[in-house]
C-alpha cells in the first residue's frame, strides 16, 4: 500500500477512479483511519465523490455505528443513496452486523425500486445470522415473487434460515428443489446443506451424502464437514479423520479448519489435541489467531489439563470475551470456583464485555462449589419460581437444569414436572427419560420406573450405552459395565476385588440404590458386584495397573458418574495415593487424598 500511495501522489490530476482505488486498497487493509483521512482530503480538495466512494467508507467504518450514521447522512443529503445501490447494500450489511437489524430493515425498504439481487441476499443473510429464520424465508419468498434471479448465495442463505429454525422438514423439501435445479452439487450451497443437516437433529449421515455428491469440494466445504462431525461427541473421531483427509488431498487448513478440528479433539484423547496444536503452530495461521488460541484453551480444559490451558491463555497477545469464557468455564467444570470468580473479576477490570455464556459459567462455578450467596444451589423452590416467572420462554435448557437438580436432591414431584416440560421440548432426547427413571429407581418407585422405560420403547427413544475410556501410551482403551473384552480383564477384576476389601476396611459402604435393580430377590452382594464393575471403575483399575505410581490418570465417561462410584473413587484415591480425574458429561471430578474437587456438588 505504501508503493500504491506513492504512485497515487505522482498522478498530476487524480480523478475519482484514482481516489476510489486508493481508498478501497486501505479498506482491504482494514486501515479505517487512513480511509477517513483520504475521504476528508478528497472533500476538502473539492473532488466529487460517488456511490463507490461512500460504500467503501461505510465498509471501513464497519464496527462504528456513529460513523456509519454520519456517512449515511452524507449519502442521503448528497443524493447518492437513491443513485447507487451499492451504498444501500453496504448500509444494510453493517447496520445489521452491529446489531441494528431493524435499522437495516428500514434502509432496505427505503431503497425501493433500486434494490438488486445483492440487496435481497444481504437482507436474507442478516435475518439468518440474527436467528430470524421466519423473516429470512419471508424475504426470500418476496424476492422470488418479484422475479429476481436466485443464485448460490441466495440459496445458501435460505438454508441458514432453515438451520436457525431447526426446521429439518422444510430444509429437506428445499433440498429437493435444489436437486431439481442442479444447485445441490454447488460447493457453496453444499456447505449450507451440510450445516443444516449436522445441526438439525444431528442428521450427520445425510450431511455426509451431500458432501460426497459435490464434484469439486473447496476448503469451505471441507471445513463445514469437519465442523459438522464435531457437533456431536460420537462423531469426533470422524471429524479428525475428515480433517486428515483434507490435508492428504492438498488443502492447507485455515483458522476455521483448526477451530473445528480442535473442538472435536476436546472429546478425544489429550495426545490428539497436542498433535493438532503442533500443526497449528507450524502452519502459522495469520488470520484470526485469537479464535484458534481460544479453541486450544477450551480443548486443554476439557481434556483435563487446566495448567496448560492457563499457560496458553497467559501467553496470548490478545484476549476477547470468548478467551475469558473458556477459562471461567474450565475452572468451573473442574470445581475451582474461586479461580473462576477471580478470572471473572479480572475480565471486568480489563473492561472486556461479558456475554450470556460468561454469566452461565460463573453461576455454574457457584453451583459446583455450593456458593449460594454468589449463585444458587439446592434452592429448588426458588429455581422453579425463577423459571416460571422468566419474561421469556427458557426452553428445554431451564427445565433440564432443574431436572438435574431434582436428581441430585431426590425431589420426585418437582423432578416429574421438570421432566414432563423437558420432554415437551425434546421428545426424542433420552436424557429426561433416563434422569426421571433414575430418580424413581433411587426412591424405590419401580412401577413408575417401568412406565418410563415403556414410554421410551413406545416412542423409540434409545438410551446411549454407557462407556468409559482412558488413554495409556497413546492408545485408547474403552470399557463398558461388566466388560470382559479387554486382554487384561482378569488382572482388572482381581485388582478391583482386592481394593474393594481395602475400601470397606476404610469405611466404604456401597450404596446399592445406584444399582437401579428392583428388590425382587436380587441379593445385596450381587448389587454390590454390579456397582463394582461399572465402566468408570474398570477404566480406573486399568489405568492404575498400567501407569507409574506417581502419574495422575484421566478417565472420560459418556454419561454422568453414578453416586456410588463417586464415593468409591474418593476411597480409591486415598488408598492408592494417586490423583484420579473423571470427566463425565457434566463436569470434571478431580479425586485426591479422599476428596473430590466438586465438593460433592454435581
Amino acid at each position: 500500500m505504501g508503493i500504491a500511495h506513492e504512485l497515487f501522489n505522482q498522478i498530476p490530476e487524480p480523478d475519482i477512479v484514482s481516489w476510489n482505488t486508493l481508498i478501497s486498497g486501505y479498506v482491504d487493509k482494514e486501515d479505517t483511519c487512513l480511509v477517513l483521512q483520504l475521504f476528508g482530503e478528497m472533500r476538502v480538495l473539492g473532488f466529487d465523490m460517488d456511490g463507490f466512494t461512500l460504500s467503501a467508507v461505510v465498509t471501513a467504518c464497519c464496527d462504528d455505528v456513529r460513523l456509519i450514521r454520519q456517512v449515511h447522512g452524507v449519502a442521503v443529503c448528497g443524493g447518492f443513496f437513491y443513485g447507487y445501490v451499492s451504498v444501500g447494500n453496504a448500509l444494510v450489511t453493517y447496520y445489521s452486523k452491529n446489531g441494528f437489524l431493524e435499522v437495516a430493515k428500514l434502509v432496505f425498504e427505503d431503497m425501493g425500486v433500486i434494490r438488486d439481487e445483492v440487496s435481497w441476499n444481504s437482507m436474507i443473510v442478516e435475518y439468518g445470522q440474527h436467528r430470524e429464520g421466519s423473516r429470512a424465508l419471508g424475504v426470500f419468498q418476496e424476492m422470488v415473487k418479484r422475479g429476481f434471479n436466485v443464485d448460490m448465495f441466495t440459496l445458501a442463505s435460505v438454508l441458514t434460515a432453515f438451520t436457525c429454525l431447526e426446521d429439518l422438514v422444510g430444509g429437506v423439501q428445499f433440498h429437493g428443489q435444489l436437486i431439481k435445479t442442479g444447485f445441490h452439487r454447488n460447493a457453496h450451497v453444499g456447505s449450507g446443506l451440510i450445516d443444516m443437516y449436522s445441526k438439525c437433529r444431528n442428521s450427520i449421515l445425510e450431511a455426509k451424502k451431500v458432501f460426497q455428491e459435490i464434484i469439486e469440494p473447496d476448503l469451505v466445504l471441507w471445513n463445514t464437514m469437519v465442523s459438522g462431525y464435531s457437533q456431536s461427541e460420537e462423531f469426533s473421531e470422524e471429524s479428525l479423520k475428515c480433517f486428515r483427509q483434507m490435508l492428504r488431498v492438498g488443502y492447507l487448513p485455515d483458522d476455521c479448519s483448526f477451530v473445528c478440528v480442535i473442538s472435536a479433539c476436546s472429546n478425544l484423547s489429550p495426545s490428539q489435541g497436542k498433535q493438532i496444536h503442533s500443526l497449528a503452530l507450524k502452519s502459522d495461521v495469520p488470520v484470526n489467531q485469537i479464535a484458534v488460541n481460544n479453541a486450544l484453551v477450551a480443548m486443554y480444559s476439557k481434556c483435563g489439563n487446566l495448567r496448560e490451558a492457563r499457560r496458553l491463555f497467559e501467553r496470548m497477545l490478545d484476549h476477547n470475551t470468548v478467551s475469558f469464557n473458556s477459562m471461567i468455564a474450565g475452572y468451573a467444570q473442574h470445581g475451582h470456583g474461586e479461580e473462576s470468580l477471580l478470572m471473572f473479576q479480572r475480565m471486568l477490570e480489563l473492561e472486556t464485555m461479558p456475554s450470556s455464556i460468561t454469566f452461565i459459567s460463573v453461576l455454574s462455578a457457584c453451583a459446583h462449589t455450593g456458593k449460594v450467596e454468589e449463585g444458587r444451589a439446592g434452592k429448588l423452590d426458588k429455581a422453579e419460581k425463577l423459571i416460571e416467572t422468566m419474561p421469556f420462554d427458557p426452553g428445554y435448557i431451564g427445565w433440564a437444569s432443574l431436572l438435574g437438580a431434582c436428581r441430585t436432591y431426590g425431589n420426585l414431584e418437582l423432578g416429574a414436572k421438570a421432566a414432563e416440560k423437558f420432554i415437551q421440548f425434546e421428545p426424542y432426547n433420552a436424557a429426561p427419560y433416563i434422569m426421571l427413571a433414575n430418580i424413581y429407581a433411587s426412591a424405590g418407585k419401580w412401577e413408575e420406573f417401568a412406565n418410563i422405560r415403556k414410554l421410551m420403547r413406545e416412542r423409540r427413544v434409545k438410551k446411549k450405552p454407557g462407556c468409559s475410556w482412558i488413554e495409556v501410551n497413546k492408545r485408547i482403551h474403552i470399557f463398558v459395565a461388566e466388560d470382559n473384552s479387554h486382554p487384561r480383564t482378569k488382572e482388572i477384576y482381581e485388582y478391583l476385588e482386592d481394593i474393594s476389601k481395602k475400601m470397606k476396611l476404610a469405611g466404604y459402604v456401597p450404596d446399592v440404590r445406584w444399582a437401579l435393580v428392583k428388590d425382587d430377590g436380587t441379593r445385596k452382594e450381587e448389587k454390590e458386584t454390579m456397582l463394582g464393575h461399572h465402566s468408570e471403575r474398570l477404566a480406573i483399575a486399568f489405568g492404575l495397573l498400567s501407569t507409574p505410581d506417581d502419574e495422575p490418570i484421566l478417565v472420560v465417561k459418556n454419561l454422568r458418574v453414578c453416586g456410588d462410584c463417586h464415593n468409591a473413587i474418593k476411597f480409591i484415591s486415598a488408598i492408592v495415593g494417586r490423583e484420579i480425574t473423571v470427566r463425565d458429561t457434566h463436569r470434571f471430578h478431580c479425586f485426591k487424598e479422599g476428596t473430590c474437587s466438586c465438593g460433592d456438588y454435581w
